[in-house]
């Protein structure tokens, strides 16, 4: 396990539990088994980040559902067996980041079979938009559920994005980024700034908040251009499931969406005492 994830799964377990779990410590010193199970359909994501935090305390776990993993209405994912009170401090920790996990790659996998269906050559990728000090997590849930992590950290890649290009300007800022990096990405807004990018050199053109039929013309202005080939189109900003199907038509390679990480809903679980 990746020691960043260890490292803050630690940390998310101090931070609930405190000093104490002063409720649980009035318990007998028993041994529990309690299941962890899921309340509604969706993917799993996270089984391992919450087997480690149970183990951390001492816990035994049987995993029943992996991660990517299909579940329905009241299936079991795992079994934990440990003390009373290490079994219900670790409970609220592990069921937290595994919801939310769940629900984000539940998101991906429903939003990466509709881009599927539409064009089979589009991908689905993630964006930055995650919770401080989740991005790990966020990013792995996506690739579970079927999409792809796009940059981890502001060091992986370059990508000019809207202020850069207030301070800079379009033309200065691609020759700079070419000078020092081979693979960047940039983004525009217009038909015009898209051509001007790929003509500049950019290897990867991010089209934000433009609607479909505007990409589908910025594509075929590429292609009258000779420049379609040259370039990776990805289209961003104000997607979601309502108009995927119509941005996976309109022409692009890739599509990034936001919501996946800063809007999906978690996904219902809970731990049942035996």
């Amino acid at each position: 396990m990746d020691a960043r994830a260890k490292k803050a799964l630690e940390y998310f377990l101090r931070e609930d539990i405190g000093m104490a779990d002063i409720t649980s410590r009035l318990l007998p010193k028993v041994t529990i088994s309690a299941r962890i199970i899921s309340r509604q359909r969706g993917i799993v994501a996270g089984v391992l980040y919450a087997r480690e935090i149970f183990v951390s305390r001492n816990c035994k776990v049987k995993i029943s559902r992996r991660d990517g993993s299909k579940v329905g209405r009241n299936d079991t994912i795992m079994t934990v067996s440990g003390s009373a009170y290490s079994v219900l401090s670790c409970e609220r920790t592990a069921l937290n980041l595994m919801s939310r996990m769940s629900g984000i790659a539940t998101a991906t996998n429903s939003m990466a079979a509709v881009v599927k269906k539409s064009n089979p050559k589009v991908l689905l990728y993630s964006t930055r938009k995650t919770a401080p000090g989740l991005r790990i997590f966020d990013k792995e849930a996506v690739a579970i559920g079927g999409g792809r992590r796009h940059r981890l950290t502001l060091d992986e890649m370059i990508m000019i994005k809207d202020n850069h290009l207030a301070v800079m300007g379009l033309r200065d800022m691609v020759r700079a980024a070419r000078k020092h990096h081979g693979r960047f990405e940039v983004e525009v807004e217009t038909l015009e700034d898209a051509v001007l990018a790929a003509r500049e050199g950019a290897p990867i053109i991010m089209l934000d908040n433009m609607p479909p039929r505007e990409i589908s013309r910025t594509v075929a202005a590429l292609k009258r251009e000779g420049l379609r080939k040259k370039v990776t189109i990805e289209a961003s900003g104000g997607i979601d499931a309502s108009n995927l199907r119509s941005y996976a038509k309109s022409g692009v390679d890739m599509i990034s969406v936001g919501w996946l990480t800063s809007s999906a809903k978690g996904l219902d679980l809970s731990l049942e005492v035996s």
